[in-house]
């Protein structure tokens, strides 16, 4: 699903418009993107957590060459995906 087809999705399940629908998922993902940045953590419940990681410098190789190669250490986004979305993907049923 491309980013098109989900706006397309969210306007049909919110009965709004497609334009409203896009200006709304354009501004939910600048906001998570910007918290992520700022190093701040975004949750949706059930759904899953969006944060940010750091990863240490590191020795990597070149694959062309086989050279070794000086990796920096850099901050990197990551997400948790929540129970909720687990249960969905794995087709179980909640546990009651």
């Amino acid at each position: 699903m491309n980013k098109a087809e989900l706006i397309e999705i969210a306007a049909k399940e919110a009965d709004i418009s497609k334009a409203a629908a896009g200006k709304a998922l354009d501004g939910i993902m600048a906001a998570v993107v910007k918290a992520v940045s700022k190093g701040d953590t975004v949750t949706l419940v059930g759904f899953g957590t969006f944060k940010s990681a750091k990863r240490a410098a590191r020795t990597g190789k070149n694959p062309k060459t086989g050279a070794s190669i000086k990796i920096p250490a850099t901050t990197v986004p990551k997400f948790s995906a929540g129970a909720g979305f687990k249960l969905a993907v794995s087709g179980k049923k909640a546990k009651k």
